[in-house]
């Protein structure tokens, strides 16, 4: 019975010696230390983006497949951070990680699995205040957000919008049509899409030595908005002189929506020759 009894133990204990370290993300830094030549894995669901300081070249190897990362240190590493960015909605999750030499006896490190943080449920639901859902933000304001945010805010505080994601701009894009009569240089930063509308980031830069108030009524194609990331420009060389344009297209990109570009003609051309030209 004792043996019975012992087998039955043993068979209990072995799964729980491969369980995986449970870290909820929350919007803080997540610790997972490392052990020097022993790779550990990291389960996230997600199909993410790992941004990896310079400093951890060759000190750290890795790798990424079907939602797993996989972490091996080659070396001793001090305090370093990760940083994870999902790929389809820009969620980005934070890692500090850290790699010792593993000691005498030490046990392997468990894999680590993240999840979401479950909301906490109100204690009395009887008493608790009844809130109505917020408006959901309509979808022009929601990519203007997220454009302004990935130039101007640090990566860790741009909010995800689900469905988002980039496309490619064409290398020769010409935006002189955009505001003809205003002295701006334009270049294409980036480009997203959610559903049937895309946002383009301009880059405006001043070439005259005077302010230029900034009015989205001078612009010259079909959008469906427009936002000026400040409302006008400084002289050329100062440091206000720059700014950025977001356009939001309905159906197509932004080249869909610009005005063709018109070629200056030579009045005189293809004009009836007199008889003295004729001589």
């Amino acid at each position: 019975m004792k043996k019975w009894l012992c087998s039955a133990l043993l068979f209990l204990i072995i799964p729980l010696a491969n369980a995986a370290e449970i870290l909820r993300w929350e919007r803080l830094p997540l610790a997972v230390p490392l052990q020097v030549g022993q790779e550990r894995v990291v389960f996230i669901e997600r199909n993410v983006r790992v941004g990896l300081p310079a400093s951890l070249q060759g000190k750290l190897r890795v790798q990424s497949a079907g939602g797993a990362l996989y972490l091996l240190a080659n070396e001793t590493i001090g305090p370093s951070r990760l940083h994870l960015q999902d790929a389809d909605d820009g969620t980005l999750i934070l890692l500090d990680i850290t790699a010792e030499p593993a000691k005498a006896n030490e046990p392997q490190l468990e894999p680590v699995r993240i999840v979401e943080a479950e909301r906490a449920a109100p204690r009395d639901e009887v008493d608790a205040p009844v809130s109505r859902p917020a408006a959901p933000t309509p979808l022009p304001v929601a990519l203007t957000r997220y454009a302004a945010q990935s130039l101007y805010a640090p990566l860790r505080t741009v909010e995800p919008v689900p469905g988002l994601g980039a496309v490619p701009l064409r290398n020769d894009l010409v935006l002189d049509t955009l505001m003809p009569e205003l002295p701006l240089a334009y270049q294409a930063l980036a480009a997203w899409r959610l559903e049937d509308l895309w946002v383009t980031a301009v880059r405006l830069r001043n070439r005259s030595p005077r302010w230029i108030e900034l009015d989205p009524r001078c612009l010259q194609g079909d959008f469906v908005a427009a936002t000026f990331q400040h409302p006008d420009l400084g002289p050329k060389g100062e440091a206000t002189d720059t700014t950025a344009l977001y356009l939001i297209t309905r159906g197509h990109g932004l080249v869909g929506s610009l005005l063709p570009t018109i070629s200056p003609v030579d009045a005189a051309l293809n004009l009836p020759r007199s008889r003295d030209d004729e001589k």
